[in-house]
């Protein structure tokens, strides 16, 4: 829809490709993040700065994954201006989505004296409030 609504219509199939590439590019960055992650739950008992490091590696995964979209979208961009918009809104989407999804796969985490379940009740808390409140435990202010 927003290629037409931009004047790009005639390149949609590749700034498809273009996404669904980054969207495997970001899913084979995550997974091969996962040794870092699984190092870092076996040699740390603290919850909330496992939480942190979990955001961290998405967002890690999401900058590279962004980073990927720009080189994606570059021959489109070379091509047409306007792809640039549609590239920053992208970036945006993604960095949006990545925060919002670190918070909402919290439950694979596990937490002290909570009882294991696919998701908590407040999973579908605003991640941006909760990711505050963490770096404010974390630096003891």
């Amino acid at each position: 829809m927003l290629n037409t609504l931009f004047g790009l219509r005639r390149d949609f199939g590749q700034a498809l490709r273009a996404v669904v590439a980054t969207q495997a590019g970001m899913a084979v960055i995550l997974a091969s993040l996962a040794p870092l992650t699984m190092l870092w739950y076996t040699s740390s008992a603290d919850y909330s700065r496992a939480l942190l490091f979990n955001g961290a590696i998405f967002a890690v995964a999401s900058f590279s994954a962004q980073w990927l979209l720009r080189e994606y979208y570059r021959p489109l961009v070379a091509r047409n201006r306007r792809h640039r918009w549609l590239l920053w809104g992208w970036m945006f989407v993604y960095a949006a989505v990545a925060i919002q999804m670190a918070w909402l796969l919290r439950p694979f985490i596990g937490a002290p004296g909570v009882e294991v379940r696919f998701l908590r009740r407040e999973a579908w808390d605003n991640a941006y409030e909760v990711v505050l409140q963490l770096i404010v435990h974390a630096l003891g202010w």
